[in-house]
C-alpha cells in the first residue's frame, strides 16, 4: 500500500512506497543484466578467444542486435502504452517475457566448436548463429525490459521518491551485475577443465551458467508481476479513450527537448565507455596477468566485485548529492569521478601491483551506477513534463526511444571495440601480444570515455527540471487531474 500524500502547511510530504515494493520491482535488474547484457560481456571472451571469430566479426554481431532493436523496442513501448487489462499495462509483459527470456537465454551458446571452421558466405557459422540467435532473442528481451522500465517511471509522482526507488533499482542492478563478471569465473572451475590440456571449456561452461541464471530470471519476473502494482493505471490510463499511434507518438516524444537533452546525455557516456569495455578485459589479461587468460579471469571477477562496490557506494551519496543539489549537479559530480576512473587506468592497470587496478574499476562503477540512477530519476520527471504539453501518460514511448538509443550506443561501443583491437593487430592465438597492441589498446581505454564524459556533463546540464519545476509541473498535473 502507498502511504498518502500529507501536506504540511504548502510543502507535500514525499509519496513513499514501502521497502518491500522497492525491493521486488528492482529485482528485474537482474533479468536486464543478464537478458541483455551478459551475452555482450562475454561475448569476445567465447567467440573470440574461445571459438576464433575475428574481433571485427563478434563486434558487427552485437551491432547489428540493436539495428534490429530499432524496429523492436518502440513497437513493444507502443503495445505496452496502449494495453489495457485487468492486470495493467506492464505486467503481463513482465511476467510472460520475464519467464520466457529466462529459460531461452542458453540458447545463445548452443554452439559447436567444430562450427568454428565451417564457413558460410565465407564467413564462419558461429557468427551467423550468433546473429541469428540474438535476432529471435532480443524481441523477447525487449518485452520484459521496456515495461518494465516504464513501470519504474510510473511508481511515484514525487521528485524526491523517484531518486529512492531509481536507489534501490540501481543498487540491485550492481548485485546482479556481478553475475556478468562472475561468468567467466565460473567457467575457471574444474567441471569444465579440458583432461591433459590445461585448458578450459569456455563454452560449456557458459551453456551452465545461462541455464542457472535462467531459472532464477523467471523466479524474478514472477515476484516483480505479483508484488509490484501499477500506480497511473486506474486513474489516469484508463481515463484515456484515445489509443496513442506509433508513429505520432514516437514523433510527440522526439520532439520533447528535455527528453532529447537526457538522451544525449546517456548515449554519451554509453558509447563512450562501453567503447572500451571490452578492452578493460583484454587489458587485464594479456597486460595485468601477462596473458594468463585462468588469471586473467579470476582478476575480471574481482574487477567486478569492485565495481559492485563502487555502485554501492555511489548511488546512495549521489542519491543524497541529488537531495542537497539538484540531480544535473550530481550527475556532473558523477562525470568527474568516471574521467578519474577511466583516465587513472593507464596508471592503476600494471603488471607489477596487480590489485591497484580494482580500484579504476570501483570509480567506473561509482559513477556508471550512479548516472543511471539520476538519468532514471530526470526521465521520469521529463514524462510528467510532456504529460502536461501533450495530455497523455507514454512511458512506454519514451522508455523505448531511450532504451533503443542508449543500446544502440552500447553496442555501436563494442563495435568500435572489435575495430580497435583488429586495428591495434590483436591476435587470439598468441599469449603475448605485441608492445604496439598493447599500448593501443590501454590507451584507448584510458581516454576515449573522457570525451563521452564530457559530452555527458554538457547535456545533462541544458536539461531545464529543476526541482522547483519539477514541483510546479506536478502541482498542475493534479489540479487538471486529480492526484494518484
Amino acid at each position: 500500500m502507498q502511504e498518502a500524500n500529507v501536506a504540511v502547511g504548502k510543502k507535500p510530504l514525499r509519496d513513499r512506497l514501502p521497502i518491500p515494493t522497492k525491493l521486488a520491482y528492482s529485482l528485474g535488474t537482474a533479468v536486464d543484466m543478464w537478458g541483455l547484457w551478459l551475452y555482450p560481456s562475454v561475448a569476445f571472451a567465447v567467440f573470440n578467444m574461445y571459438l576464433g571469430v575475428e574481433p571485427w566479426l563478434v563486434g558487427l554481431a552485437l551491432t547489428l542486435i540493436r539495428i534490429w532493436d530499432a524496429f523492436v523496442d518502440p513497437i513493444v513501448g507502443w503495445l505496452s502504452d496502449n494495453l489495457r487489462s485487468r492486470w495493467g499495462r506492464r505486467r503481463p509483459f513482465i511476467l510472460v517475457a520475464g519467464i520466457v527470456c529466462g529459460l531461452s537465454l542458453p540458447v545463445l551458446f548452443l554452439v559447436a566448436p567444430s562450427w568454428a571452421e565451417i564457413k558460410f558466405l565465407g564467413i564462419s557459422v558461429v557468427f551467423w548463429y550468433m546473429v541469428v540467435s540474438t535476432l529471435i532473442y532480443m524481441p523477447i528481451v525487449s518485452c520484459f525490459t521496456v515495461p518494465y522500465y516504464s513501470l519504474g517511471a510510473e511508481m511515484s509522482p514525487d521528485y524526491e521518491e523517484r531518486t529512492s526507488i531509481m536507489s534501490y533499482r540501481c543498487m540491485t542492478q550492481k548485485i546482479s551485475e556481478l553475475g556478468n563478471f562472475y561468468a567467466l569465473k565460473f567457467t575457471n572451475l574444474a567441471w569444465f577443465l579440458i583432461p591433459g590440456t590445461g585448458q578450459k571449456n569456455t563454452l560449456f561452461g557458459m551453456q551452465v551458467y545461462t541455464s542457472i541464471l535462467g531459472v532464477v530470471m523467471a523466479v524474478f519476473a514472477i515476484i516483480i508481476a505479483f508484488r509490484v502494482k501499477e500506480r497511473y493505471y486506474e486513474k489516469v490510463v484508463t481515463k484515456a479513450t484515445k489509443k496513442i499511434s506509433i508513429l505520432s507518438g514516437l514523433g510527440e516524444t522526439l520532439r520533447c527537448q528535455p527528453f532529447r537533452q537526457i538522451v544525449i546525455m546517456g548515449g554519451a557516456f554509453t558509447l563512450g565507455t562501453s567503447m572500451v569495455g571490452s578492452l578493460g578485459y583484454y587489458s587485464t589479461v594479456f597486460y595485468v596477468s601477462g596473458g594468463d587468460k585462468i588469471i586473467g579471469d579470476n582478476w575480471q571477477f574481482w574487477m567486478g566485485v569492485a565495481f559492485m562496490v563502487g555502485g554501492l557506494i555511489g548511488v546512495p551519496l549521489h542519491a543524497a548529492l541529488a537531495h542537497r543539489i539538484g540531480k544535473r549537479e550530481a550527475a556532473v559530480i558523477a562525470c568527474v569521478i568516471g574521467i578519474c576512473g577511466y583516465g587513472g587506468s593507464w596508471f592503476l592497470y600494471t603488471p607489477h601491483i596487480q590489485w591497484l587496478q580494482t580500484i579504476a574499476s570501483c570509480l567506473m562503477g561509482m559513477a556508471a551506477a550512479s548516472l543511471w540512477m539520476l538519468h532514471s530519476s530526470i526521465g521520469a520527471d521529463i514524462m510528467d513534463y510532456d504529460e502536461l504539453n501533450t495530455g497523455i501518460r507514454r512511458e512506454g514511448s519514451f522508455t523505448a526511444c531511450g532504451s533503443y538509443i542508449l543500446k544502440l550506443g552500447n553496442s555501436l561501443g563494442y563495435y568500435v571495440s572489435g575495430l580497435i583491437l583488429t586495428w591495434a593487430g590483436f591476435t587470439w592465438k598468441l599469449k603475448v601480444q605485441a608492445p604496439e597492441t598493447i599500448f593501443w589498446i590501454r590507451s584507448s581505454l584510458a581516454y576515449l570515455p573522457i570525451v563521452g564524459l564530457i559530452i555527458a556533463m554538457i547535456f545533462v546540464l541544458r536539461v531545464p527540471l529543476t526541482k522547483k519545476k519539477s514541483e510546479e509541473i506536478r502541482r498542475q498535473l493534479e489540479e487538471r487531474r486529480g492526484t494518484v
